[in-house]
């Protein structure tokens, strides 16, 4: 089998939801010797991609997209372990949570499928989060970009006060903070000195991905 023709089939497994196909795909490429990196380059997160813009056509829905990356994940598992750390990118660091007081996490799940599926290493807070978590948790990691959520209006503040203590310890200038969710929107996010607001999950993977270029 042609390197092009496995890389497709790989791609349009992850997009039709065979977990199983995916997984002897990537063992086949291993028997090829082709190398993990480019396997997951242009065969997984190839697919994932196309998901991504069906989710965005809505073609697909949450629950596809989340089968979707399942399947992804099962031809992770085996090309991790050979990898060639010395041809992997620096991957971008990114720390996601719903702030405090909100425990809707549907978009926050989605955008960190996105991520992962692009390659970005994902630290996930969860939901309901407390506040000094994401900056406690962006220092222990040194991640790149701080990601934050909401639904609620009345949890939005929360937002606010991550930017505020990350000026009063003097690293604002260390992360990108990134906002979104229903009720967020570009004006607030210049109102609270946030770097960026994106409108759903493949935007904030584009503006991660302009943003560390």
């Amino acid at each position: 089998m042609e390197k092009e023709v496995l890389f497709e089939n790989i791609s349009k497994s992850v997009i039709e939801m065979e977990e199983d196909e995916v997984a002897e795909l990537c063992k086949k490429s291993l028997e090829m010797n082709i190398s993990a990196y480019e396997t997951i380059k242009n065969g997984l997160i190839a697919g994932m991609d196309k998901v991504g813009r069906l989710y965005e056509e809505e073609e697909y829905f949450l629950p596809e997209v989340l089968i979707c990356s399942d399947a992804m994940n099962e031809g992770l598992n085996i090309l991790k372990p050979h990898l060639d750390r010395q041809i992997m990118d620096n991957p971008v660091k990114v720390v996601i949570g719903v702030v405090e007081g909100d425990t809707h996490d549907i978009g926050k799940n989605l955008v960190k499928v996105m991520m992962e599926s692009s390659g970005f290493t994902v630290y996930d807070l969860g939901r309901d989060v407390p506040l000094e978590k994401f900056v406690a948790k962006a220092e222990e990691e040194n991640t790149d970009i701080i990601c934050m959520s909401t639904l609620m209006t009345t949890t939005m503040p929360g937002m606010k006060k991550v930017v505020d203590e990350l000026k009063q310890k003097n690293i604002r200038d260390k992360y990108k903070v990134m906002i979104g969710g229903g009720p967020v929107s570009q004006k607030f996010a210049d109102e609270i000195g946030a770097d960026f607001y994106t409108v759903d999950a493949t935007e904030a993977v584009k503006k991660v991905k302009e943003l560390m270029n």
